[in-house]
């Protein structure tokens, strides 16, 4: 009798990938030296922070400015680049480095890494991620650097700079300010605001969508129907999101106090909740309704291939249109002079149901460890799911299993929920009958 080796999928390649990243994380973060007052962390403390900023969440039980070392915030930050660009990338990266012949089965896990749609040209866009991500994290350093060197000192300064480019461009959230207040300090500044905004939007628009302007520049006609669904979907997601934050905090105090620091406040806020993490306020201190507005934001999240977690802007499009399109009794899906497959739908259901169904789970199952605010935890689960990172203050609050299934949302939130289940469950088996069809009544 043969003995057949266990051959891993590419899904279930990536979700291992993340795994081992996670562990050799939480090794690190456990030794001594990576606190600053030379205390051991716990295990369970120093897997949330890994998978944290592995999964680029930004959820912290720890001040991330006070409680690490040097060491263990470069430890964080490690992770938090590998986590955002993935580790096939850096793979791929090290062996061009390395001049090494890059084979098929190497190429084959990159294209599911970062939902390409094309074996052909991925190492070649697997440079031009690298170069993009060195280039534009770069930049936001050297503006973010003009006004941190002047504050915290030159080589303090500089490392502030390239810590917050590289945990806002990776949509990870993290900082160093201290007391768990991320950039609340900054919320009038535009230098800080806009430089943050532009790097969480870049890096939440995914790496085909990089490589379709790339390629074709300003010519709108010519991008690929992702391109337009993701720029279009993503500035009316930021803009509106952010009109509806100002109108119903027009009175909080919180929001600053000229129009202007309204207007910057609402827009960073909106933002941000695609993923990233920080926050310029309170979020404890915002109405209701802009917390409901966050929530949705953050379920949506970013776009497919991208530093981002959520269901992802085409998965909104989607299932909109093909709404749309039924109420209209219409044939078929359109969208910018093109149709949709059908394909699309059925995933686009499968990825909004398993997203809503970890969702609910996690809640549920919380609730029934301890008493929190449903309101505060329905956020705390929709930002772990989305690996968005910005919280009401629950998340030090948490007993260890409540924990556990926050790391847990953290985990599929940036694997992907689908690829998660797919990872854990694939099995490629044909039915040998194809069962009759029987209508049954919707709705």
């Amino acid at each position: 009798m043969q003995n057949k080796k266990m051959k891993l999928s590419n899904l279930q390649i990536v979700a291992l990938g993340f795994f081992l990243t996670i562990l050799m994380g939480t090794i690190l973060l456990c030794l001594p030296i990576a606190t600053a007052d030379g205390e051991t962390t716990t295990i369970l403390d120093a897997l949330f922070t890994a998978v944290s900023a592995t999964c680029v969440t930004g959820l912290v039980v720890y001040d991330t400015g006070t409680h690490w070392s040097l060491f263990g915030q470069i430890v964080i930050i490690g992770l938090i680049q590998i986590g955002g660009l993935g580790f096939m990338t850096f793979s791929l990266g090290f062996l061009m480095l390395m001049r090494k012949k890059i084979g098929l089965r190497h190429r084959e896990v990159m294209v599911e890494s970062i939902n390409s749609t094309q074996l052909g040209g991925i190492v070649r866009l697997t440079k031009k991620i690298l170069i993009g991500t060195l280039l534009f994290e770069s930049i936001g350093a050297v503006l973010l650097s003009i006004r941190f060197i002047p504050e915290f000192g030159l080589i303090r300064g500089i490392y502030f700079s390239i810590f917050h480019a590289i945990s806002a461009f990776c949509n990870a959230g993290f900082d160093l300010f201290g007391g768990y207040n991320s950039i609340v300090a900054y919320s009038d500044d535009l230098l800080i605001n806009f430089t943050l905004m532009g790097l969480i939007t870049i890096g939440g628009l995914g790496f085909l969508v990089w490589e379709d302007i790339w390629n074709k520049k300003t010519a709108w006609k010519k991008y690929r129907l992702q391109t337009k669904i993701v720029l279009s979907t993503s500035f009316f997601l930021t803009v509106g999101g952010g009109l509806l934050i100002f109108f119903m905090e027009r009175h909080n105090p919180i929001m600053g106090t000229g129009i202007q620091e309204r207007i910057l406040t609402s827009l960073f806020q909106s933002c941000t909740t695609r993923t990233a993490g920080f926050n310029s306020v309170d979020p404890a201190a915002l109405s209701g309704g802009s917390k409901v507005v966050m929530m949705l934001l953050m379920f949506v999240g970013g776009s497919p291939g991208s530093t981002a977690g959520g269901i992802k802007t085409t998965t909104l499009v989607v299932v909109i249109m093909y709404t749309i399109a039924g109420v209209r009794h219409g044939r078929g899906a359109h969208i910018f002079d093109r149709r949709l497959s059908e394909e699309a739908l059925h995933k686009a259901i499968f990825v909004l149901f398993i997203n809503l169904t970890f969702v609910l789970s996690g809640v549920i199952i919380i609730c029934c460890i301890q008493n929190l605010d449903v309101t505060d935890l329905f956020f705390e689960v929709f930002s772990a799911m989305g690996t968005v990172g910005i919280t009401t203050g629950i998340t030090r609050e948490l007993v260890p299993l409540s924990k556990c299934v926050i790391i847990f949302l953290m985990y599929c939130g940036r694997v992907g929920s689908v690829s998660f289940a797919v990872a854990l469950l694939e099995r490629k088996v044909t039915p040998p009958v194809t069962l009759p069809i029987e209508k049954i009544t919707i709705g």
